[in-house]
């Protein structure tokens, strides 16, 4: 097969920035990120969000697009995301698409077909009280009751997700599972996914990652972005920021809300692993037992057969 998109995938902290930044170097390519939070302008510390130094000149798409007070869509995602696709192509360059929003990769390049339907301000605001009043099970049981296809994919606990479906049924009168298709994907893409044998190294770089987010000043960039934009919804749903806000409101200590940090990112990287092993095309890679040199190379003896 020949392939014309490669997709660098997996956990947080798995080290997909550095992988595919050197991958570009090797081979010419450009890189468009597939990560929901890195879309947000001024969202920097807490989204590990590459730095000039760490992009070393390769351009970087879909990064700082939209402000914190809107919502992003999947749906706008992939018109932006396929844009710029077709731009690198027809310079004769390699699209590299890298992050670890499988819902962002799946909708650009294993064509979900998801539509792209403005949020709805006031039914957010409906539904988030009801998930605060009643709980976020009740919430859940609506979603099962109006849409139990699109329920059975979603975690009870991810109030952010379960009332985006419940908005798409509120605007359009149909389910968003009936509305979801699937079209032949329009590239052949080399899937990469990066990952470590031991879990305990994973957890680990997590770890290490919230202390140094800590150091660079992520308590003082939460203060920040509440008095530029507000506690917006993209803000209080984002690993980092949330927990930040909540030792602000006195629920627990500093050193509680790093921990905190770290628990939940730890958890979202298991979700993470388990949504891209539902993909049998990805090529996994170790970065605990291959150094990055090594897997880069091994990545272009692959793409180039």
């Amino acid at each position: 097969m020949t392939y014309n998109v490669i997709a660098i995938v997996g956990p947080t902290a798995s080290g997909k920035t550095g992988i595919s930044v050197k991958l570009a170097e090797l081979l010419g390519g450009e890189i468009i990120s597939a990560d929901s939070r890195l879309v947000y302008r001024d969202f920097n510390i807490a989204t590990a969000k590459p730095e000039p130094e760490e992009m070393r000149e390769i351009p970087h798409y879909m990064i700082d697009v939209e402000s914190p007070v809107n919502t992003y869509t999947v749906g706008k995602y992939k018109k932006d995301a396929n844009k710029k696709i077709e731009e690198i192509l027809g310079r004769n360059k390699i699209p590299i698409v890298a992050g670890g929003t499988g819902f962002y990769v799946k909708a650009v390049l294993e064509g979900l077909d998801i539509p792209e339907i403005d949020p709805d301000p006031d039914f957010r605001r409906e539904m988030a009280e009801l998930a605060e009043i009643k709980g976020k099970e009740a919430l859940y049981k609506t979603l099962q009751y109006f849409d139990p296809a699109t329920a059975e994919k979603l975690h009870p606990n991810d109030s952010f997700r379960v009332i985006r479906a419940l908005e798409v049924q509120h605007v359009t009168g149909q389910p968003m599972s009936e509305l979801q298709t699937v079209s032949k994907p329009g590239y052949n893409v080399l899937y990469i996914g990066l990952n470590t044998g031991e879990r305990e190294v994973l957890y680990d770089r997590i770890n290490c990652r919230v202390l140094k987010m800590m150091d660079k000043g992520l308590t003082e960039e939460v203060k920040n972005l509440i008095i530029k934009y507000g506690r917006t919804v993209s803000l209080m749903k984002t690993l980092g920021y949330k927990e930040i806000c909540e030792f602000f409101d006195g629920a627990y200590s500093l050193d509680n809300a790093i921990e905190r940090i770290q628990k939940n990112t730890r958890n979202f990287a298991k979700r993470q692993l388990t949504w891209f092993r539902a993909n049998e095309d990805i090529n996994w890679f170790y970065i605990d037992r291959v150094c990055a040199d090594e897997i880069c190379h091994a990545i272009e003896k692959k793409f180039q057969q």
